[in-house]
């Protein structure tokens, strides 16, 4: 991915989304473009207009974290924003910006250790896995598997939730809200991208999708980032029917790039309860299909 297409997509679109009301600007009669002109952020961010022209134009190699910082406020980025723009202008020069090392990023044929597999093979009262920036599953709990049977369902998902969102018909039905669910994964996707800008495999995930799905194309080009921690999400599973899950997202310190997923439920919910009939209905699955009941 080109950085200085990037930079300058990005800074565009976020400038673009802010009125001059909500910056404390007179709207004034006759405004040309949407949001904020170039000459009201570079007022906004103490900085000649020419200077942030140059930086809209892509140009971030060498500048320095107080500069990031007014950028960032001038144009009211949130948290993930403000980080996406960090790793941005790390790709353009090389340095880390937040003054990190640079993450490795484990390859797609990365498997869990025994004691992560453990780990997750105890957590019985819900679906956990572990996935990678790309969307990934790399591993799971017997819950998971069973949780994300449609995933598993179609080969050519390749057990990765951004390709089953855009590709699979049956995401439509897993995901009640599929407008949400379809705009979060493409917010993973472009987060990930501006944190490894190098990552081949997730260039040609990027570009599979972009050529395969209108949806995906439209949503990519709005340069939409988050961080995706904690929350809720609604689902319909074939076989047990609607669930409401809670879930929270956790960085493996061990495994940089990882993030482990727990989904649970509402104590004494409907959906506790279609999560104890999903795992029935798993261990039902796995014992007609002669597979151990632990995975």
């Amino acid at each position: 991915m080109d950085n200085h297409q990037e930079v300058r997509e990005f800074l565009t679109s976020r400038r673009a989304k802010i009125t001059p009301e909500q910056a404390g600007l007179p709207s004034g009669p006759r405004r040309r473009v949407p949001g904020l002109r170039r000459s009201e952020v570079a007022a906004l961010a103490d900085m000649s207009v020419e200077y942030y022209a140059k930086l809209e134009r892509g140009n971030l190699a060498g500048v320095s974290p107080a500069v990031l910082e007014a950028v960032a406020r001038a144009l009211r980025l949130d948290d993930a924003e403000r980080a996406h723009l960090l790793h941005l202008a790390q790709a353009a020069d090389g340095s880390d910006a937040l003054g990190r090392p640079r993450r490795r990023r484990p390859a797609r044929q990365w498997t869990p250790h025994s004691s992560l597999q453990w780990t997750l093979d105890a957590i019985t009262a819900g679906p956990a896995f572990v996935r990678n920036g790309r969307m990934d599953i790399l591993a799971v709990n017997a819950l998971a598997r069973a949780f994300y049977g449609d995933v598993y369902a179609t080969a050519h998902n390749q057990e990765n939730l951004a390709r089953f969102t855009f590709l699979d018909p049956a995401s439509r039905r897993f995901y009640p809200d599929w407008g949400l669910a379809a705009d979060v994964t493409v917010a993973i996707l472009r987060t990930e991208a501006g944190r490894n800008p190098h990552d081949k495999d997730l260039h040609d995930l990027v570009g599979e999708l972009s050529t395969r799905s209108d949806e995906f194309r439209t949503r990519w080009g709005a340069h939409n980032v988050r961080h995706h921690g904690t929350g809720t999400k609604n689902f319909h599973h074939h076989a047990v029917g609607d669930l409401t899950l809670a879930f929270e997202g956790l960085e493996m310190a061990a495994e940089p790039g990882l993030t482990l997923t727990i989904y649970t439920a509402e104590p004494g919910s409907p959906s506790e309860e279609g999560l104890r009939l999903l795992a029935s209905w798993a261990a039902t699955q796995d014992a007609l299909a002669g597979r151990p009941l632990d995975r």
